[in-house]
């Protein structure tokens, strides 16, 4: 926000000295308030012109005091901006401390400890309300955050009231140019951000959002997934050792049920119930979101539980699949995907697309079905993989036309 600004110098002739002479000061006001500094010079006050704020005359001493208080006027200014480039809370009692050496500038609710002590409560409710990605999200936006502020302001912290919409942008532009962050990232860790300014202004803290005029988009992203010959061909293939096996089995039980890795990982033998209609299903709550995932098991899913029954991780723990971590489960998959040649990027996630796609909608099982078992909070998130569905419905009938034609 602009604050309106202004310097005057003048005679004090209040305190004039046994000798006849009045120190100059210099009045310094920001939004109607006003301080004082001495210049610590003294004149004859016959000499002092009121319009021009400054001394009559071309003698030595009057170009040298002139001179002097040109220097303090520049002084000023380098303050004056130098605080509204930092963000720092802008006062007439603020810039006078940070012009005379005093640069403990008092300040207001400071920005990283306010985002260090929401972090530390997420940490404190891993596994109660939120996730331990949740956690490391915002570990990540406040590293970001923080780094923001050293490239932007050269400084630790910023005071939240300078915090405004030209920082909001800033910080965008930093994320996409410095980061290097695609679209949606910058969003999402914008999105982490605002959180931040949401508990400032619900505390009262701060009384107007910077978010107001910032309306990014997230863009829709391509989702690969396995088509039927692809699932076929990865459940067929001899691999080469026992782990590159499991591997594989446990992604296939994903592409039957849908469930995320995390899901897969925490997944009990305890969550395998009789459901609605006498079959095994499974009752679990998604570790991303907390809603609760109902999936009826097909006879592909309910035969790779089967496998690993007497797994000693499995019989040790209670667990439902020897689940690898993810990243070495990852890396199975490439080397799964190089063996069956499939040249889709292979990653675990894949498995939750291709229930989604292949496995369901493509079959006609409802949108409203699929979201459920998703444990998607709303269909609008389903309706993703609704859209696959169509671009292909219109590739194959792209290839059906030419074939027409050639005939």
């Amino acid at each position: 926000m602009n604050k309106s600004f202004g310097l005057l110098f003048y005679v004090k002739r209040s305190k004039m000295n046994t000798e006849g002479l009045a120190p100059i000061y210099l009045r310094i006001t920001i939004d109607g308030a006003r301080i004082e500094i001495s210049s610590k010079r003294y004149v004859n006050p016959s000499q002092w012109s009121t319009n021009r704020q400054k001394l009559n005359g071309t003698s030595e001493e009057v170009r040298s005091v002139n001179a002097y208080l040109k220097t303090l006027e520049h002084e000023v200014y380098e303050v004056h901006q130098t605080m509204i480039e930092k963000k720092l809370p802008l006062t007439a009692v603020n810039l006078k401390n940070r012009l005379l050496g005093k640069n403990e500038v008092p300040v207001g609710k400071m920005l990283v400890p306010i985002f260090e002590e929401h972090n530390k409560q997420v940490k404190a409710l891993i596994g109660k309300e939120y996730s331990k990605g949740t956690y490391d999200r915002y570990e990540t936006s406040l590293k970001h955050t923080k780094a923001f502020l050293l490239w932007k302001y050269q400084v630790n912290d910023i005071d939240i009231h300078g915090i405004d919409h030209e920082f909001i942008t800033s910080y965008d532009f930093y994320l996409r140019s410095e980061r290097n962050c695609n679209n949606n990232s910058t969003v999402k860790y914008l999105k982490n951000f605002k959180k931040i300014i949401l508990i400032c202004i619900a505390n009262g803290w701060l009384d107007k959002d910077p978010f107001v005029k910032y309306k990014p988009k997230v863009k829709e992203v391509k989702r690969d997934f396995l088509n039927t010959e692809e699932i076929e061909t990865l459940a067929s293939k001899k691999l080469v050792s026992d782990r590159v096996s499991q591997v594989r089995d446990i992604f296939l039980f994903s592409c039957y049920t849908g469930l995320a890795y995390a899901d897969v990982k925490k997944l009990k033998r305890s969550e395998i119930v009789p459901g609605i209609d006498g079959q095994k299903w499974i009752y679990t709550s998604r570790q991303k979101t907390d809603t609760d995932s109902r999936v009826p098991l097909l006879p592909l899913a309910l035969e790779l539980i089967a496998k690993y029954e007497d797994h000693p991780q499995c019989v040790d723990e209670g667990l439902l699949l020897p689940v690898l971590s993810n990243q070495k489960m990852n890396s199975y998959l490439k080397e799964i995907a190089d063996a069956c040649g499939i040249t889709k990027e292979l990653t675990y996630h894949i498995a939750r697309h291709t229930f989604a796609t292949t496995v369901t909608l493509a079959n006609g099982v409802s949108i409203e079905s699929v979201s459920k078992m998703l444990g998607h909070k709303n269909i609008r998130t389903t309706q993703h993989y609704a859209k696959i569905l169509d671009r292909t419905v219109g590739e194959d009938m792209a290839l059906l036309k030419q074939k027409l034609i050639a005939v």
